[in-house]
């Protein structure tokens, strides 16, 4: 009997200094399967061409180089980014993830790559002053299926809330006025305004400072360790810095107002 279980310590022992890390999975394969919308602008969104680009595209082919390998880049539902994370369809998710308590159960993270805050949308001719989410009680909300901000409009009572499964399609309705709000992340609101022409506006912030990295499946440490050396490094020699200016006009790396 005390055969048996030192047999079976063995090979549970075995198995896991044998298992690979995403880090080998990864230069093994030759590429970083990066899942994203697809249709998240300036993050991540298809050009006129139909070609995929972005702050976090141009993000994503950096990170790849810097791990040696090729991007590999698949789109998706935000809704169902996370839960194919998990089922392993993809190696991470590059789309402004929100790094929490609840997710760091399921997930390890990078690294912060980003910070912001909640902003609200409202349109042009909103007489209303909605300064908080407490203001909304009785009042409808758009926000993103699934999202950090789904859940952080779910949890005040009173407050409506309409998923939807991207920024266009609650934009559309806030423009008409099906919904009185919307609630998104402020890095994207100015660009996708701009870009929507619609008769809608940037409204008060809300909530506190939010960091964003990227998440993988747990257990992977050397991955974790070359991801995070990368991100640094980026952030260390200006090249993260320069995509940053590019589709923002400042460095997203830094908490807003920061110098």
């Amino acid at each position: 009997m005390k055969k048996s279980i030192f047999l079976l310590a063995a090979l549970l022992l075995s198995t896991q200094a044998t298992a690979a890390d995403l880090l080998d999975t990864v230069k093994s394969r030759g590429s970083l399967k990066i899942a994203l919308e697809g249709t998240y602008p300036p993050f991540n969104f298809k050009d006129k061409n139909q070609q995929l680009t972005g702050f976090e595209v141009e993000f994503g082919r950096a990170l790849a180089q810097r791990l040696g390998v090729k991007p590999e880049f698949v789109t998706g539902e935000w809704s169902g980014l996370l839960a194919g994370l998990q089922a392993g369809k993809f190696d991470v998710v590059l789309n402004q993830v929100s790094i929490t308590d609840k997710r760091k159960e399921v997930f390890d993270f990078s690294v912060p790559y980003t910070v912001s805050s909640a902003q609200l949308i409202v349109r042009k001719n909103e007489t209303r002053n909605f300064r908080s989410l407490d203001d909304l009680k009785g009042k409808k909300l758009g926000v993103g299926q699934g999202s950090n901000y789904a859940d952080m409009a779910k949890a005040v009572p009173g407050v409506e809330v309409k998923t939807y499964p991207g920024a266009p399609e609650y934009l559309q309705d806030l423009a008409a006025g099906r919904v009185d709000a919307a609630l998104n992340d402020s890095l994207m609101i100015p660009f996708s305004i701009r870009e929507s022409k619609l008769p809608v506006k940037a409204g008060a912030a809300v909530g506190g400072v939010t960091q964003m990295g990227v998440p993988f499946a747990r257990g992977n440490p050397k991955f974790k360790a070359a991801v995070d050396k990368a991100i640094r490094a980026m952030q260390a020699d200006g090249s993260f810095r320069k995509i940053s200016v590019k589709w923002f006009g400042i460095d997203v790396s830094q908490a807003p107002g920061a110098k």
